[in-house]
Order: structure tokens, then C-alpha cells, then sequence
């Protein structure tokens, strides 16, 4: 059987010859097959240093980025075609067919203008929002984290090549075929490409070669990711050359993504449909009946038809959720989600974790805890000074100390890159511990050097430890552990102290708990720290162990968190924070920030949760503000318990374990820095700063979002239903038409889309963090919108039919004279209605509107294309228009701003919110 093309492509280049001196390089054909060793001579790497720059780029070069083919991008042909599929557009044709077979010919030439540039003005606006996704997209790419140049450095998963070294950890999100060489409890999910949803464990040991994938035990692919564990893997495949690649075509077809919002608004639009096409048909019926022109009324009934229809509300919309998610990304919150918009504003209750989003997340190790000793350290200078009391302690005559920070050092993951802590990677907390360790003069690849790691046990959260091996001169190990206090003195057996060995009693453990509490209720992180000596590096690495101390470390609150908590408050946004820390840090840290008042306050501890699942104690659990040592398990059942009493509910959250937690929850939101790339994928915003304030940032502006649509739907209708009303009234009254067809169309293009398009893209009411959330189910129109768009069309209404009627009856005016100035009138009290669009707490002259840069935009183009249509020969004979004379310019401007005034009467009297 011949390979497939694709198949062709990958061996083509599964090989080539270097230039720069090197020899053949190869890239293994079935590497899971092949053992760790063989596999990492035939990509030409050392393991320990990864590739050099000039080597990678080398390899990029041949290799090409590691991208999957993208999902074809709309073309521009494509999104201008789209213009002209909609009902609109057909009836349009419909009334340009009309006029030609009537011989209209300029009505006709006319309307097919109408169609042109409203496809146009669809065109650019939908083109602006297709770019403005694309580069929001760009900003949420998947980082790897390699070793090139012997350092570890994070860099765009699209920059892999074969050959890189990948420094793995449970949570990371997998972006090239890897081979796995070294691996500590590795366990990967691989649903994306087996279907099992069950983690399957990894190991450097390889497969035989006709293995199938889902058993490849010693592979990760791309796609999948790495639930628990640590280990390296090195890239064998890239971009189109991976497994995933090769079935590509079956996740290349991306369905578009249609938010609730915009659906709503679609159904709205056909619902009006529907009820224009009756009133349409009535009018035009009602004008022929009463002997006006027929085809005049004909296309009459189809320009009501058209203007009635805000076919502008999809664009508009997704020009406002667009331009939100780029103001969110420019406050640091990135949206995943083009929905997740609209249900922020909604949001009333936040689950948050303490660490890094209410914190600062900047640990710095600030004490340690020995048997009959307690060590402040101050970090201020290049050399950190340890002191007991007030007496500096040498950390090379104290050996107890010094083998704390040893420990600190060796059981770790983070990386520090010239002594640079801005340059370091890893969790804050093990970076916190190689700083402390460094400024006392411990390095960590000294120690290394000296004591090679042969093996890890991962950090567990269930266990809440983690554990490292380190090869002695004598042949035994050393086994390094840190973890939470309560868990590691659990498995301690004996303490070690300045002057030896002695066994560890309950009392004792329970004067070290003590001691811990005391901390941590001062606001320190607390670790516990051990370690034993063995003969073989497969025993037990948390049995038997001996208790060393405890090592403490500050993590400050942000400064900007308490204001933003009263935010919540004030906007009717319950906070709530859920951490896996002890009680007592959780109580200080929520009374450092505001969230309760008195440190006295109750934190519910996760292993309560069960015992309170009856209905009484259900409704304690509600008002309690702080939970204690939450597993992920746990935060689901919170969760779930707010959703059922009917909140929207955000959750934040960074570890792989968390994932389920944000996909359950209406919002989930994930940590930029410090989340893992599983969190990232599952939630619906990423933090690029971790902090608290940008969540409240973007909650604030998921309400102005959804209100500025609300506005422009109200000013897009109530303009609509005024051109309807004076229509229809002047068509059972008998008296001429205030408004042609043409015209209709006119005012249709200039007084909806660019008014409606500047308040879809407005800052927003000042207060509206100072309401409760709004109803998720609520519709996009209330019954005292429905009520607002009916009174203030008709007074548009009356001030159009009132210029006509005061032109022809009081001043004698010609007939089309009179005509242009009830078209002046109601495009411009179109325009001045603008001013009506203000929330009911804000002031007249000083509001949300009126500070609208866009909207002052928007009048200005559309006065001056108003003014051109009257005094441009060419365009002011097609709308049969003529120049009004300054008697009937004194006249528009008089009746045109009735409505406003009438309109602010009205909504002093009625306060309407958006």
C-alpha cells in the first residue's frame, strides 16, 4: 500500500544533515520502542545541557514551527459574500427589482447603492472583529519549559524542536511528541487522543514496536497533559509530524463560536421580522386602498420593512463583546470564551484561593522553627542575615540550620538563573526556599554536583509532601522531604536537635503543631522539613523519617485587594476564599484584606464539608467566607452547592487538580504566572497578573458590556419605531408622507449603525459597580424598556408629523420642501436621542454619553451626511430633497430637540436602567 501524502512528508523529514559540522542526525522512527539512551544519541543532545541556541535554530529552520495547520481563516471574500445572506438584503433586491420593472430607474440604482454600502459598513465593522479575536487569541499561546544552553527556560511552545529537552510537571499542558527520560510517578491524561478519560501512568522503560498508542507508556504526545508528576521528556516530533498532526483534519473544523447573547439578539431580530412584515403589508395596503401611488407604497411597506429591522444588532454586538475582551486583556484579564463576556456581568459569587491572587505571591523565607531555637532572617541585603534574638547566627558553626536550608534546596524544582529571582522559574515558594538557601551560601548545583538526585517522589496533593533522593560518597542516599507540618510530623518518627537524635513523642508533635499554628496565625506560609539516610533509593521515601523543623514564609497581602473586596461588596458580589493552606493563615490573610472583620472568624476546614450536607446545616454553609484546606473534590462541591441555589458562580484556580473545578464553574478563571497549562485550557479567563483586582475589572466590564448593548438595542428600536409610527400615522391620517422610501433607507444607514456602534463601545455608568448583578435569565429588553422605546418613538412621531404639518399649513411651503424638513426633523432628533441613552442615576449634562468621544464621532459624520444630502445636486435629487431656507433650518432644529426634552422629562419621571 502506497503512504499517504502526509505519511510521505513526515519520513521526508524525519532526517537531515547538519551544516555546521555535526554529524547525520536521524529522528527516531518508533522512539517508545527504542530505549532512553539510544533515543538521545541519535537526536546528537546531552540530556544535562539541552540543545545550544544556534543548534535549535538550526532545527527550526528544517523542522518548521511546532504548529498544527490552522483552521482556515475567514477569508475576506468570504466575510463580504456573508453581507448579502440575510433576509434584509434579499427584500431589498426585492424593491431594486420593482423599481427597474416599474421603470424607477434611479429608485432602483438607488437601493442597489443601499445594499453596497450596507454591505460595506458590515463588511469593515465584522472584519474589525474577526482581526481583533485573532490577536486576542495570539495573546493566550502555550509556553514549555526546555533546557538549552545548560538553563531551564520557558519559551513559546511553537519554538520547540526535535531534540529539545522538556522539564515536565504534573499540570503541564503537552505540545510536542516527547520521549520520556526521566519520569517520577508521571501520570498523563490522553482522552484528546485515546478517548480513555482515566490517567494513564508513564515510564522511561520502553514498548515493544507494535504497541498501540493508548499503551505507549512511554511516550507523551501533543495534546494531552501531564495530570501528576515530574520528569524530561525530549521532543521527537514537532507541529504536523506528531500524532496529533496526523489525525489534524479531525479537530481542524471549529464550529464558530455563538454566545447566548447573540443568539438572544438573533431571535429578537426574527421575532420583529415577523411583526414588521404585518405592519408593512398593512401600510402599503392602506396607502393603495386610498388611492396613493401604487408601486410608491409597495416600496414604502418594503423600506418600513428594512428600517424596522435592526439587521445591525449582530455586528454591533460582536464589535462590543470584541472590544471588551481587548479592554479585559489590556486590565490583564484574558477571555478564552467570546460568552464568558456576558456571563461576567452576571457573576455574584467568587471562589478565590489565598496564595498569589489575594497575596502578593513573592515568598520570602522569613523563619525557621528548631528544636529550642527560632531564626529570623533578613533577606534586605545580598547575604541574607540569620538571627536569634538579636544575635546573629553563623549558618556554617550551626549545622542543624544549615541542613534545613540543604533540604529546602535539594527537594526542589524551581530554577534560578544567575542568582536572579526576576529570572526564576518554578513555584514561588520553592524559588523562596533556593533564595534562602543561596543567600547563605548554599547552591543548589553544588549540592547536586556533590549529591546527584537519582530519584524524585513528586509532590502530592493528597499526601502534601513531596521527596527527593540524593546519592552519597558511601553509597547510601539521602532522602530530603518537605511538606505540610501536620502531614510530615505524621511520619516522623524521630527529631533531630543540635545535639543529636531523640524519639519524636505525641506531646512533642503536638508542641510543634502549636508552634506551626502560632505562625500561621501571624500570616506566615509554614512547610515542615525532614529527611533520612538509606541503603536503596526504592525504599519508602515518608516512612520512619526524622523531623528537622519548620521554615516560615511571608507572602503579603496585594495592596489593591482590600478596596477591591469592598468593590464586590458594594456591587452585591459575595468573595469567598477557598485555600489549601491551614486555618489560621486563611483567617488572617481574609481580615488583612477586609473579607471578614475580626480574625475570630470561623474558617470551615474541607473535612467538615461532608458533615454538613443536610439541609440545616447547608444553609451554615452558605455564610461561611472562609474554607480551609479545600481538596479540588471539595471546591466542586462548593461550587455546586451556590449553582444550585441558583448564583453564577466564578472560581479561580492554577493546579491540574483544578481543572474540573473550572470547567464546573460559570466562570472559571485560571492564574497566568503561576496556573499550570491544564488550568489555563479548562478555564474561561486567565489572570495574566494572578490579582484579585483584575477579576473585579473584568466582572465591571461584563456589566457595562451587556448594558451598552442593552442601550444600543434600546436607541436602534425606538428610532425604528418612530420611523414606523410616522409612516403608518400619515397613512391613516391621509395627509402626505413625512418620509419617502429612499429616505427611509438613508436614515437607515446613517442615524442606526455609527450612533449605535459609538454606545456599543462606551465606558459605561460609573456606578455600576454599586448594583446588584443582574438576572442571567433576565431578556435583553424589560417591559419598561418595551415602554421607553414606545414613548420616546412617539414623540419623534409627533415632532415629524407636527414639522411637516406647521410647514405646510402655517408657513405655505412647497410640498417637497415640507417633506425635507419633517426628513431633517427626524434624522436629527434621531441623532439628538443619543442623549437620551444615559443610566437613570446619571446627570443631564455630565454622563456616560455625553463624555462618549465615539458618540460626539458619530454625530459629526452623520450631521455632516445629512447636510451633504440636502445640498449635494446628485444625492439631494435622488432623496427628492431641497435646501429648507433658514426659516425651515429654524424650524428642524426648534421641533428636533422637542423629543430630547420631552424625553428627559419622561425619564426623570421614569427612571430606566441599562
Amino acid at each position: 500500500m502506497n503512504d499517504s501524502p502526509q505519511t510521505a512528508m513526515n519520513k521526508e523529514a524525519r532526517s537531515w544533515n547538519s551544516t555546521d559540522g555535526q554529524s547525520f542526525v536521524q529522528l527516531p522512527d518508533q522512539p517508545w520502542s527504542e530505549p532512553a539512551e539510544k533515543v538521545i544519541a541519535t537526536l546528537n543532545i546531552d540530556i544535562t545541557n539541552g540543545l545550544d541556541e544556534k543548534k535549535a535554530k538550526k532545527r527550526r529552520h528544517i523542522f518548521g514551527a511546532n504548529i498544527l495547520r490552522k483552521h482556515a481563516e475567514r477569508k475576506l471574500w468570504q466575510i463580504l459574500l456573508d453581507q448579502f445572506k440575510s433576509l434584509i438584503i434579499g427584500m431589498l433586491a426585492v424593491a431594486a427589482v420593482v423599481a427597474f420593472i416599474y421603470e424607477q430607474t434611479l429608485e432602483g440604482f438607488a437601493i442597489v447603492a443601499v445594499i453596497l454600502i450596507n454591505a460595506g459598513i458590515g463588511f469593515f465593522t465584522e472584519l474589525r472583529a474577526v482581526r481583533s479575536m485573532q490577536a486576542l487569541y495570539k495573546l493566550g499561546r502555550v509556553h514549555a519549559r526546555v533546557r538549552r544552553n545548560g538553563q531551564t527556560y520557558e519559551i513559546l511552545a511553537d519554538d520547540l524542536v526535535p531534540g529539545d529537552v522538556v522539564v515536565l510537571e504534573g499540570g503541564d499542558v503537552i505540545t510536542a511528541d516527547l520521549r520520556i527520560v526521566e519520569s517520577s510517578k508521571l501520570q498523563a491524561d490522553e482522552s484528546t487522543l485515546t478517548g480513555e478519560s482515566v490517567p494513564v501512568g508513564k515510564r522511561v522503560e520502553p514498548v515493544t514496536p507494535d504497541t498501540p498508542l493508548a499503551e505507549r507508556s512511554s511516550m507523551l504526545y501533543k495534546g494531552t497533559a501531564v495530570t501528576r508528576g515530574s520528569g524530561l521528556g525530549v521532543v521527537v516530533a514537532t507541529g504536523m509530524q506528531t500524532e496529533l498532526g496526523e489525525i489534524s483534519s479531525l479537530v481542524e473544523e471549529a464550529e464558530e463560536e455563538r454566545t447566548p447573547l447573540e443568539v438572544r439578539l438573533d431571535k429578537l431580530g426574527h421575532k420583529l421580522i415577523g411583526v414588521t412584515l404585518v405592519i408593512a403589508f398593512f401600510i402599503a395596503m392602506t396607502g393603495i386602498l386610498a388611492g396613493r401611488d401604487f408601486f410608491l407604497m409597495i416600496e414604502t411597506g418594503i423600506a418600513l420593512a428594512v428600517a424596522t429591522i435592526p439587521e445591525g444588532l449582530p455586528i454591533v454586538a460582536t464589535i462590543a463583546l470584541a472590544r471588551g475582551m481587548q479592554i479585559m486583556a489590556h486590565r490583564n484579564a484574558l477571555i478564552n470564551r467570546l460568552s464568558s463576556v456576558e456571563t461576567l456581568g452576571a457573576t455574584n459569587v467568587i471562589f478565590t484561593d489565598k496564595t498569589g491572587t489575594l497575596t502578593q505571591n513573592k515568598m520570602t523565607l522569613t523563619t525557621i522553627l528548631m528544636e529550642g531555637m527560632e531564626v529570623g532572617i533578613d533577606s534586605s541585603g545580598d547575604r541574607a542575615r540569620f538571627k536569634k534574638n538579636s544575635e546573629i547566627v553563623d549558618v556554617d558553626e550551626n549545622e542543624l540550620l544549615k541542613q534545613i536550608l540543604e533540604v529546602g534546596v535539594l527537594c526542589n524544582n524551581a530554577t534560578l538563573k544567575d542568582d536572579d529571582i526576576s529570572q526564576a522559574t518554578g513555584d514561588p515558594l520553592e524559588v523562596a526556599l533556593l533564595m534562602g538557601g543561596m543567600q547563605a551560601g548554599i547552591d543548589r548545583k553544588e549540592l547536586v554536583g556533590k549529591w546527584p538526585e537519582v530519584r524524585e517522589e513528586a509532590f502530592d496533593p493528597e499526601v502534601k509532601m513531596m521527596a527527593t533522593f540524593h546519592k552519597l560518597d558511601d553509597g547510601m542516599f539521602r532522602v530530603a522531604v518537605k511538606g505540610a507540618p501536620e502531614a510530615v510530623l505524621h511520619h516522623c518518627r524521630t527529631l533531630k536537635t543540635e545535639s543529636g537524635e531523640v524519639e519524636l513523642s505525641d506531646e512533642e508533635r503536638e508542641k510543634w503543631l502549636e508552634r506551626n499554628n502560632q505562625k500561621a496565625g501571624e500570616g506566615l506560609r509554614m512547610l515542615a522539613v525532614a529527611e533520612k539516610m538509606v541503603s536503596d533509593s526504592s525504599e519508602n521515601p515518608y516512612q520512619d523519617l526524622q523531623f528537622m523543623g519548620l521554615v516560615g514564609l511571608e507572602d503579603p497581602p496585594r495592596t489593591d485587594v482590600r478596596s477591591a473586596i469592598q468593590r464586590c461588596q458594594q456591587a452585591g458580589v459575595k468573595v469567598i476564599m477557598s485555600t489549601g493552606d491551614q486555618p489560621v493563615t486563611a483567617r488572617n490573610i481574609a481580615k488583612e484584606v477586609g473579607l471578614v472583620e475580626t480574625q475570630d472568624v470561623g474558617a470551615l476546614m474541607g473535612s467538615e464539608l461532608k458533615s454538613m450536607e443536610n439541609d440545616i446545616n447547608r444553609e451554615k454553609l452558605l455564610d461561611v467566607l472562609v474554607f480551609a484546606r479545600v481538596s479540588p473534590a471539595q471546591k466542586l462541591d462548593l461550587i455546586e452547592l451556590y449553582q444550585k441555589k441558583g448564583d453564577i458562580v466564578a472560581m479561580t484556580g492554577d493546579g491540574v487538580n483544578d481543572a474540573p473545578a473550572l470547567k464546573k464553574a460559570d466562570i472559571g478563571i485560571a492564574m497566568g504566572k503561576r496556573g499550570t497549562q491544564v488550568a489555563r485550557e479548562a478555564a474561561d479567563m486567565v489572570l495574566q497578573d494572578d490579582s484579585f483586582s483584575s477579576i473585579v475589572a473584568a466582572i465591571e466590564q461584563g456589566r457595562v458590556i451587556f448594558g451598552n448593548i442593552r442601550r444600543f438595542v434600546y436607541y436602534l428600536l425606538s428610532c425604528n419605531v418612530s420611523e414606523v409610527m410616522t409612516v403608518g400615522l400619515a397613512s391613516l391620517a391621509g395627509i402626505p408622507l413625512p418620509i419617502l422610501p429612499l429616505q427611509i433607507l438613508f436614515l437607515n444607514l446613517v442615524t442606526d449603525i455609527f450612533p449605535a456602534l459609538a454606545l456599543g463601545v462606551g465606558k459605561g455608568e460609573e456606578n455600576v459597580m454599586q448594583r446588584p448583578p443582574r438576572d442571567p435569565e433576565e431578556a435583553i429588553l424589560r417591559r419598561d424598556h418595551w415602554q421607553g422605546i414606545a414613548i420616546h418613538g412617539a414623540f419623534i412621531t409627533i415632532a415629524v408629523i407636527g414639522s411637516m404639518i406647521i410647514a405646510l399649513e402655517w408657513l405655505n411651503m412647497p410640498r417637497i420642501q415640507a417633506v425635507t424638513i419633517s426628513f431633517l426633523t427626524l434624522s436629527l432628533a434621531q441623532l439628538w436621542h443619543v442623549f437620551n441613552m444615559h443610566g437613570a442615576q446619571s446627570g443631564w449634562f455630565v454622563n456616560e454619553i455625553t463624555q462618549n468621544k465615539f458618540v460626539w464621532g458619530a454625530l459629526i459624520l452623520c450631521i455632516l451626511l445629512v447636510v451633504l444630502a440636502i445640498y449635494v445636486p446628485g444625492l439631494s435629487y435622488v432623496l427628492q430633497v431641497v435646501r429648507p431656507g433658514a426659516l425651515g433650518w429654524l424650524l428642524v432644529i426648534v421641533m428636533s430637540l422637542l423629543p430630547l426634552f420631552l424625553g428627559q422629562i419622561f425619564l426623570m419621571v421614569r427612571k430606566i436602567n441599562f
